[in-house]
């Protein structure tokens, strides 16, 4: 037996050069194991996730296992961003409410080595802070203050995952006004660092 190990976009494996160097040798009808990846992993659309192929030598038969996707993969689907911050400082890419959270903690807490949910919930929260990502309007160390004051304690009890409309569109409202201070600042970094390199232009 031999594994393959991939790392697959949720329904859109191509035979790339990548996959052909390693399924190739092996002798196993490529278009169906493509097709039969993409059909197990079509429900994670837009996420990167690993999967595992167990090739049988003799029978050439080839068995899929689909992994859960990084933790980091399924916020930025949730958000609906390809990348992450550069700069998670200065740079915001989204505002997540508890009870996203709480759904990608779900997603993710088999194959976490915590067996509390709330560690999961905690670990969640860190990646968020990693990656950019405001939580309730707030930044992560406020959020993960206010659950150890057992804030949202309700919320994680019951694995609540609906967000409000009404709530929905506070985030987005708030984020909204965080995305024009960020622009604002970008544009006055770029105009400053056009005059900087001008001065330089005429010293030379």
């Amino acid at each position: 037996m031999a594994v393959i190990k991939l790392m697959v976009e949720g329904g859109k494996m191509t035979p790339g050069p990548a996959v052909a160097q390693q399924l190739g040798p092996m002798g196993v009808n490529m278009g169906k194991v493509i097709s039969d990846v993409n059909e197990a992993t079509k429900e994670f659309a837009g996420v990167t996730l690993p999967v595992h192929l167990t090739v049988n030598a003799d029978t050439k038969e080839v068995s899929i296992k689909v992994l859960s996707p990084p933790t980091s993969e399924l916020i930025k689907k949730e958000l609906g961003v390809k990348t992450a911050s550069g700069a998670r400082l200065k740079q915001r890419v989204g505002n997540f409410a508890i009870e996203q959270v709480i759904g990608v903690a779900k997603a993710k807490h088999d194959a976490m080595l915590s067996n509390e949910f709330i560690s999961s919930v905690k670990s969640v929260l860190g990646t968020c802070q990693a990656l950019g990502v405001l939580v309730e309007s707030k930044e992560v160390r406020e959020v993960l203050d206010e659950i150890n004051d057992s804030k949202y304690a309700e919320e994680i009890s019951a694995q609540k995952t609906d967000v409000s409309d009404e709530k929905k569109a506070d985030l987005k409202e708030y984020f909204a006004t965080i995305e024009a201070q960020q622009e604002a600042v970008k544009k006055a970094e770029d105009a400053e660092a056009a005059e900087k390199a001008a001065k330089e232009e005429t010293k030379d």
